[in-house]
């Protein structure tokens, strides 16, 4: 089976488009008619799940624009969230070197995990510098280290916090209409730094902001 190179392929969800990149010409033989396919996350790249696909499998996937894997076990086609509802809409698709691997970049519409958890390899996994960064902050704040600017920003109160978001957000506004592109980086990074602090103070998580936007990029 050969894909040329970056077609597009619009499948039966008439807001959907599939693209496929590089020259794929799929060795279903190699592995006895069944190849690995790697799901990954088209928004934060968390690697999601690995099922298996046959032929079938393959072409009901790019036709139906949702992850289709051949079940071993059941010996049968099994599309994801099919008693669930968590869908995996497809993106993008991808070979490895050999073309026999796939690779399937997807929105998934919930938790992919059967455990309820995003990922089948733990939700860990999707955890970023900003993320690392929140931690610092927590810890900072949660340990009252003495002499952290963090933490003594944090004591002065939610009102103190909230202006210190509004005086980065206007400096990076001023920075975005010059043409310094390092200090309108540095003004984002201060603005990011301390959106985080306040939703410290607010006892919100990033990662419960993160979710909002998916919801939002999900449901169009």
């Amino acid at each position: 089976m050969t894909l040329p190179v970056q077609t597009k392929v619009r499948n039966k969800n008439e807001k959907n488009s599939i693209r496929i990149n590089y020259m794929i010409n799929i060795d279903f033989k190699k592995g006895d008619g069944l190849v690995p396919a790697i799901i990954q996350d088209n928004i934060t790249l968390q690697v999601l799940m690995v099922g298996y696909m046959n032929e079938e499998a393959y072409d009901q996937t790019v036709r139906e624009g949702k992850v289709t894997f051949f079940s071993r076990s059941k010996n049968r086609l099994w599309t994801k969230g099919e008693t669930s509802g968590n869908f995996l809409i497809v993106k993008e698709i991808t070979t490895d070197c050999d073309n026999d691997a796939l690779l399937f970049m997807v929105d998934p519409a919930g938790p992919v995990c059967h455990t309820g958890r995003q990922s089948c390899f733990g939700d860990e996994a999707s955890k970023g510098f900003v993320y690392q960064l929140e931690n610092i902050i927590n810890q900072r704040i949660d340990g009252n280290a003495e002499g952290s600017y963090t933490n003594k920003l944090f004591k002065k109160g939610i009102n103190k916090v909230a202006q210190k978001v509004g005086e980065e957000a206007v400096e990076l506004v001023i920075e975005a209409k010059d043409d310094n592109i390092d200090l309108f980086k540095n003004e984002a990074a201060d603005l990011l730094y301390h959106f985080l602090i306040l939703l410290k103070t607010k006892n919100v998580a990033f990662e419960e902001v993160e979710e909002v936007l998916r919801k939002r990029h999900i449901n169009k």
